[in-house]
């Protein structure tokens, strides 16, 4: 049994997690984590996300659950993440973070820690949006520069970080296919009078409201037909899925220390 570690274990993600790994063959929920002070520290983490008691407390003592597990998952905050990679790192412990909105620093705090410990990082761990993304590469150097591509991406309203972590892997996947830079190329909505699309343009657009849990859809808008390529989420359970997934394969014997992503896990690389 892969021995796995859950922080923030009461938010939405933490308790879809936890539903999931009860249902995953091969994988044990050994401690849940809350940051300290949280109103929930002490209770039943399985009666938290409603599957009845499993007897794994919520708890404050990260180091301590770091000596309990295989692995560290992680959808927190950027900083707390961050945080936890490096402390991981000196436990020897495997780390799954599908934390959004990751600065620079945050990267580096993770990319240091992965030279210790093999690490899966994505910002979606959806099996669909991950195959989506593998045919967009393909879509976009098979229509070549003739196509302009716009991502438009749908939350709901709590959601924190624009664009979404999910749009930005897009971004990054079309401007490398298409030999674009998102430093340069790169356009977050559009206002008065910008001109002509610019036919280097990668517009990103970002939409808040309601209870969505997240829609992404690219167009290739091309002359006379465009293409649509969409992901929509219902439920935040496939985003579980896929952790648990990228869990047990990240802690698969004789896994190298490295930066690992969904494409790796789901063998498209």
């Amino acid at each position: 049994m892969t021995r796995i570690a859950v922080a923030g274990a009461s938010g939405r993600m933490g308790r879809s997690i936890i539903r999931a790994l009860a249902d995953a063959p091969g994988a044990q929920l050994v401690a849940a984590v809350e940051r300290h002070g949280h109103a929930d520290l002490g209770k039943d983490s399985g009666e938290l996300a409603g599957i009845g008691k499993n007897e794994v407390l919520i708890t404050h003592d990260a180091p301590a659950a770091l000596a309990k597990a295989e692995v560290w998952v992680d959808f927190t905050a950027p900083e707390a993440a961050a945080h936890a990679a490096e402390v991981a790192a000196q436990h020897k412990v495997a780390l799954v973070i599908g934390t959004t909105g990751l600065a620079e620093g945050h990267r580096a705090a993770i990319e240091r820690a992965c030279k210790h410990v093999p690490a899966v990082v994505s910002s979606n761990m959806s099996v669909g949006v991950n195959v989506l993304i593998k045919l967009l590469v393909e879509a976009a150097r098979a229509l070549g520069p003739g196509f302009d591509p716009e991502i438009v991406e749908l939350h709901h309203r709590g959601k924190k970080d624009a664009p979404s972590g999910t749009a930005i892997m897009m971004a990054n996947a079309l401007a490398h296919a298409m030999g674009r830079s998102l430093k340069t190329d790169a356009v977050y909505g559009r206002q008065g009078q910008i001109g002509a699309r610019g036919e280097r343009e990668l517009g990103i657009l970002a939409v808040r409201g309601g209870d969505v849990v997240g829609d992404h859809t690219v167009y290739f808008l091309g002359q006379g037909e465009r293409i649509e390529l969409s992901h929509r989420a219902t439920s935040r359970e496939t985003f579980a899925i896929g952790a648990v997934r990228a869990a047990l394969w990240v802690t698969t014997r004789g896994r190298a220390a490295g930066l690992y992503d969904m494409q790796d896990v789901l063998g498209m690389k």
